[in-house]
């Protein structure tokens, strides 16, 4: 019988927090570069900035750039990818506690998916974390039913492809190179972003000032007020983003899972201390309770795990 991989779950804590607090940083200054450029090249000429850091990476020892199973990665790519162009688009036109809360949905559309698609079955403690953490989410949200407003869907749907490519990633890569896996990432994004500068030059769009054109811009050029801010996001991103793929695999996901919630500490920390983003009470009570919600599904997953036939 094969054995089991060792897990490492403080190496993993110390990983994915630290992930989270260059993440946590980093993302306040997509807005800056909003207002300058478009999200196609952002995406394009980040991953062309990041694609020799991670081959550094490679010949570091900390990884194969070439994976495996190239359909699989290939899936789980385009599915990030997704969750990316969503969740980048939501930082350009609300503050950031709000684009995380979004895509922190997460976690929720993992156990639909589990039990819809996967056939998994959920039962009360997960039902009830899944409730949490909804009503955290539209604590943070806060959706006015009378003026509905799309942009509220956007670090939702971010969310959505996310948790896809969380199943994606604990069913059928645990084996990957972690290198493999975010070079993956990486180039899908840099063709993400070729394909929408290409459609926008072909098929032109009239594009608001500022942040708002984000998603609409297509080439600037020159580009360098927000060249600044692209470098620190292909910096930051390479090294969070490794640091976040090694800590899953290092230690048991549904541990490590839990300290991914971090970044809502820290994401909305620095935008209040460093950019003068307000936080009401409100949103405050919603991020502790989309955090305790992933703390109770992570603290469950263990008690399945380690008691396969214990009723739920």
């Amino acid at each position: 019988m094969q054995s089991q991989q060792p897990t490492h779950s403080v190496l993993a804590s110390l990983l994915m927090v630290a992930a989270m607090s260059i993440i946590g940083v980093i993302d306040n200054f997509v807005i800056r570069v909003a207002e300058s450029i478009g999200l196609w090249q952002f995406h394009l000429s980040r991953a062309l900035l990041m694609l020799p850091l991670i081959a550094v990476l490679s010949m570091l020892g900390l990884g194969t750039l070439w994976p495996r199973r190239y359909g699989v990665v290939a899936v789980r790519s385009v599915l990030i990818t997704l969750a990316m162009l969503f969740y980048f688009s939501a930082l350009a036109l609300m503050p950031i506690a709000q684009a995380l809360a979004g895509l922190f949905t997460s976690p929720i559309f993992v156990l639909l998916v589990s039990a819809l698609l996967l056939k998994q079955h959920i039962g009360p403690w997960r039902i009830g974390a899944v409730l949490l953490g909804f009503s955290g989410i539209l604590c943070v949200l806060q959706p006015d039913p009378t003026a509905f407003d799309f942009r509220t869907l956007l670090p939702v749907a971010g969310g959505f492809f996310y948790a896809l490519s969380a199943v994606v990633t604990r069913t059928h890569c645990a084996n990957e190179s972690t290198v493999a896996l975010l070079a993956a990432m990486v180039v899908t994004l840099a063709l993400a972003g070729g394909i929408g500068l290409i459609w926008l030059a072909l098929y032109p769009i009239g594009v608001p000032a500022g942040a708002d054109g984000f998603a609409m811009r297509g080439w600037v050029w020159p580009m360098q007020e927000a060249l600044p801010w692209v470098v620190i996001q292909a910096v930051g991103s390479t090294i969070a983003v490794f640091m976040l793929i090694k800590a899953y695999q290092l230690g048991e996901p549904s541990y490590v899972a839990v300290f991914e919630y971090s970044v809502m500490i820290f994401g909305p920390l620095f935008a209040w201390v460093a950019l003068g983003q307000s936080v009401g009470l409100m949103q405050i009570v919603g991020i502790g309770m989309i955090a305790a919600a992933g703390v109770l599904l992570g603290w469950r997953e263990r008690q399945i795990s380690s008691t396969p036939q214990a009723a739920e």
